[in-house]
């Protein structure tokens, strides 16, 4: 690296640093590295005499400075930033002049004259073939943004970008064309791509909506089916306390007989009998309850065309239909679902008959709580009143 081009780093570093607005998330020290390395990758292809090297770097280092003093004509500032300096620095006017020529090379719409201007606007868009491409996209988005120049939504800027890279930019350079195309290319198949799943997206919401506003039934259906699961939760959780209960008094009885019953054939044991009797005939009741809770109904399973007909079957429950033959079911089916009403009309008597299901269900499981408190409550009652008043005299 030659003295002028190490003091040129130095200097573009430090402006850079200090003097830049942070807003310019794109337009910064780390745009400037890259295409100063972007650059050497050029310079290394061709066989160019080391004072174009050196010029060409020179160029790449300053050709952003000029957004120190704002966006505004920022490559002409970036020309007198870098004739200032390199002027103090007593390079060569001739060779300021070139430079000057290939930072304005790098102003948007310019067309490059030579392979000078080629390579410097080849560098400075040299992210568009690299992998960085997308976090430097959406810098470069943000920073417009900040600084009120352009507001896109992600949808405007992807197509913006798009169009960029289809109408707009091209690598100049054979070394570019031939080693950054593919990269670009495979860029801008990624950013098609996005497209192209955006537009399906759009599409498959605008057929929900479009489902939606043809179907107003949609909020009775979800009416029936939240319904419907509501009812079978409350008979599950109906079921599981008749299970307790049965399990409870199943233990209760269990150990009765096992250790207090025998007991009873003993004179002195006598007092026990009564309490006894209490504790398993609550028990028995609370049994025989619980079962009566969860005990299922049997229906005649069969129906008539004629039922079906005239609408006064539910097909929906499998009692109705469980000794019908196949064929005859599938009739049946086959004439419900031509009928809207017909199906809401069985949907609402499930409903109906799962309440009174439910409704049976949890009157006999109340009654069976209840019994079975109070049962707990006087036999331990008569246990202790036939253990103080009649216990004693036993063991007299």
């Amino acid at each position: 690296m030659s003295e002028i081009v190490e003091k040129t780093e130095h200097f573009v570093t430090e402006l850079l640093e200090n003097k830049l607005d942070p807003k310019f998330l794109y337009h910064n020290l780390r745009h400037t590295q890259r295409v100063v390395k972007s650059t050497k990758e050029l310079l290394n292809f061709y066989n160019l005499e080391d004072l174009e090297n050196e010029k060409l770097l020179l160029s790449a280092w300053f050709h952003d400075v000029g957004y120190t003093k704002g966006v505004e004509d920022h490559e002409e500032n970036s020309c007198k930033i870098a004739s200032d300096f390199l002027t103090k620095n007593n390079y060569a006017p001739e060779a300021i002049k070139d430079i000057c020529s290939c930072i304005l090379a790098t102003k948007r719409y310019h067309e490059p004259v030579d392979l000078k201007e080629q390579i410097i606007r080849d560098a400075d868009a040299s992210h568009f073939a690299q992998k960085s491409y997308w976090e430097t996209t959406d810098f470069l988005k943000e920073e417009l943004e900040l600084l009120n120049i352009a507001n896109f939504s992600n949808k405007a800027w992807r197509d913006e970008n798009i169009k960029m890279f289809r109408d707009e930019h091209q690598y100049y350079s054979d070394y570019a064309k031939e080693n950054w195309n593919e990269g670009k290319e495979r860029n801008l198949k990624q950013l098609v791509k996005e497209k192209k799943t955006e537009k399906k997206i759009a599409k498959k919401e605008a057929l929900k909506a479009k489902y939606k506003s043809e179907s107003p039934d949609r909020g009775i259906q979800t009416l029936f089916r939240v319904t419907l699961k509501n009812h079978l939760t409350l008979s599950d959780i109906a079921d599981t306390k008749a299970n307790i209960l049965l399990s409870v008094n199943a233990i209760i009885i269990s150990v009765a007989l096992s250790n207090l019953i025998p007991k009873l054939d003993n004179p002195s044991n006598t007092y026990l009998i009564y309490p006894t009797v209490i504790f398993i005939t609550f028990s028995v009741i609370s049994m025989v309850l619980a079962v009566l809770a969860t005990r299922p109904n049997v229906t005649s399973g069969q129906f008539t065309k004629k039922d079906v007909e005239d609408k006064k079957v539910n097909l929906l429950f499998f009692g109705n239909f469980h000794k019908m033959s196949l064929n005859d079911y599938e009739w049946a089916i086959q004439e419900l679902i031509k009928d809207n009403q017909y199906i809401y009309s069985s949907l609402t008597k499930d409903l109906y008959f799962l309440g009174l299901v439910l409704n049976r269900k949890y009157k006999i499981l109340r009654l069976t709580y209840t019994i079975f408190i109070v049962g707990i409550v006087i036999s331990v009652l008569a246990f202790g009143i036939s253990f103080h008043f009649l216990g004693g005299s036993a063991r007299l």
